[in-house]
């Protein structure tokens, strides 16, 4: 598996790596039959489904950080699938779908959440423990304490550590200088996660910034600063809500703590420039066809799916709000970071 430190810590370098290990030890750590991963259903995508031996439809959600919407995440999948009722010569649904949410760290509002809704969601607490020759998952039922564990097959030292990082950069050391405490910490530490991420990343000082990534185009970050001296921090990011597969280089307002606004695509310089409507249009994905215009109005087609003028606009105006909502449940600048690392793994 592929791991990192992070402080005296470690994590799974990504959340498709702990889907890909939880995937893999189902049986040992639930008892579960394996059944489907990232299903879609309804335009919910359920991370894994899986039957217990009494042919129970089990859901389970992961998150490798903290993640205020998965409560809600849940109950959107249990309302698909009791709706559209997949695998049915497996699946016995005269009973309840289980509802399994695994995070490494769970939010305050996931409790209130989980309160006032009327489903029954197991929330697992999970950890990644070392007795510096092993590794081992650890989950911790948050209601009984009841732990359940699975040794990580890892080799400690194919792994990075901060003292193996290579000399801070002169541009680097010119940015921090003019940054107060906090900032020179945060950037700090940014630098530190994204090189001890993966072997193959690279720090490379081009023209007064320092970029992340690997060759000369598949970058992850970049910091540099503005004509004021003030530290800026881009990070590579889907443009594309619809499907994740284009990037854009994105500018971040943060106060250097847990409050960070993306500001806007920023395809080179520091300015982020005003985008037109079609332009928004064509980030968004949104493949927009005129068929005709009759006295009933302009018919549109989307993908496959023709659709009213009317319909049109609510679909793009929800696929939009999706997407604005998906962002803002990683609210912290170390969270982005690790969905830029995330999308730059995928890249390679």
């Amino acid at each position: 598996m592929n791991l990192i430190k992070t402080g005296n810590s470690w994590k799974f370098a990504t959340e498709a790596d702990l889907e890909d290990f939880v995937w893999a030890n189902l049986k040992e750590l639930f008892k579960l039959i394996p059944l489907k991963r990232q299903y879609y259903v309804k335009d919910q995508i359920c991370d894994i489904l899986a039957l217990n031996d009494k042919r129970q439809l089990v859901v389970l959600e992961l998150k490798n950080g903290e993640d205020r919407y998965i409560v809600q995440q849940l109950t959107r999948y249990y309302e698909a699938l009791l709706e559209n009722k997949p695998f049915q010569e497996e699946v016995d649904y005269g009973q309840p779908i289980g509802l399994i949410a695994i995070t490494a760290r769970f939010h305050r509002d996931n409790f209130t959440d989980r309160k006032y809704n009327c489903l029954s969601i197991e929330f697992l607490r999970f950890e990644v423990l070392t007795d510096d020759e092993r590794f081992y998952l650890y989950l911790r039922d948050i209601n009984n304490q009841k732990i359940s564990e699975v040794e990580i097959h890892y080799k400690k030292e194919n792994n990075i550590s901060i003292e193996d990082l290579p000399q801070q950069p002169k541009v680097l050391d010119k940015i921090l200088i003019v940054c107060n405490p906090q900032q020179q910490e945060q950037l700090i530490n940014i630098r530190h996660k994204i090189l001890i991420f993966d072997r193959r990343m690279q720090e490379i000082s081009v023209h007064g910034s320092i970029k992340y990534g690997k060759a000369t185009s598949c970058f992850c970050a970049e910091i540099c600063s503005d004509s004021k001296g003030q530290p800026v921090l881009f990070l590579w990011l889907p443009l594309n809500y619809s499907d994740g597969k284009k990037i854009g280089r994105m500018k971040f307002l943060t106060d250097w703590e847990n409050h960070t606004l993306i500001e806007g695509h920023v395809p080179k310089g520091i300015r982020t420039r005003a985008i037109s409507q079609t332009e928004k249009q064509r980030q968004r994905g949104v493949k927009m066809k005129i068929l005709w215009s009759h006295s009933g109005g302009i018919r549109y087609k989307i993908g496959s799916k023709e659709v009213s003028e009317t319909e049109y606009i609510n679909e793009d105006k929800k696929r939009h709000q999706d997407y604005q909502n998906a962002i803002k449940s990683r609210k912290t600048l170390n969270e982005l970071v690790d969905i830029a690392l995330e999308t730059w793994l995928k890249r390679l």
